[in-house]
């Protein structure tokens, strides 16, 4: 009996410290020190909540730059990937399909290579970033939709070079491009 009521003390002690005070004390800290991103990373535009940069978002206006595919519909609920593997002939064919859509609707050459990000998903796919050459590949399209003088192509240009991110701490990752705040910036342009 000693036994069991030391476990149930010890247990309400435990259900009280990490479910109620850790909670509240890594809440507080993290609204202080990182306010923005504990949030959500929520941008306003306009004063309306337009999205989150730390989520990807579809976009499939041709007067827009695309995001990396998402095999859960960029739905942060049940995010995932497909986990199909390299061999699987679903994958190979949703891969083939992605590539040809792509080149097709940037009016590109066949034999351009298509950056990875925008036939593959993302293990979460949820990720709003792209490389910089996957922009620049779209680049032409948007100039064309937007039907942009060769003054605004520049201004274009220059804003993906400016939103380029570079690697964490200058060499962790890959350079890249937030497609939300990249196609946000966009329609600044004049």
């Amino acid at each position: 009996m000693k036994t069991l009521m030391i476990s149930i003390k010890a247990f309400i002690l435990f259900t009280i410290l990490t479910g109620f005070f850790y909670p509240i004390l890594i809440t507080g800290v993290g609204q202080i020190l990182f306010p923005v991103k504990s949030n959500g990373s929520i941008v306003t535009k306009n004063g309306k909540k337009t999205g989150s940069a730390l989520i990807g978002q579809k976009f499939d206006s041709l007067a827009y730059f695309f995001t990396r595919p998402s095999h859960v519909s960029y739905n942060p609920m049940p995010s995932g990937g497909s986990n199909f593997g390299l061999t699987n002939q679903k994958l190979r064919d949703i891969v083939f399909e992605r590539r040809n859509m792509f080149i097709s609707v940037n009016c590109l050459d066949t034999l351009t290579e298509v950056p990875s990000e925008m036939i593959f998903a993302s293990a979460s796919g949820l990720d709003p970033h792209i490389s910089p050459q996957a922009a620049i590949l779209q680049a032409d399209r948007i100039v064309k939709y937007r039907m942009f003088s060769p003054d605004q192509q520049q201004k274009l240009l220059n804003l993906i070079n400016f939103l380029t991110e570079k690697p964490q701490f200058n060499f962790l990752g890959e350079e890249r491009i937030n497609v939300f705040l990249l196609n946000l910036s966009l329609d600044s342009i004049k």
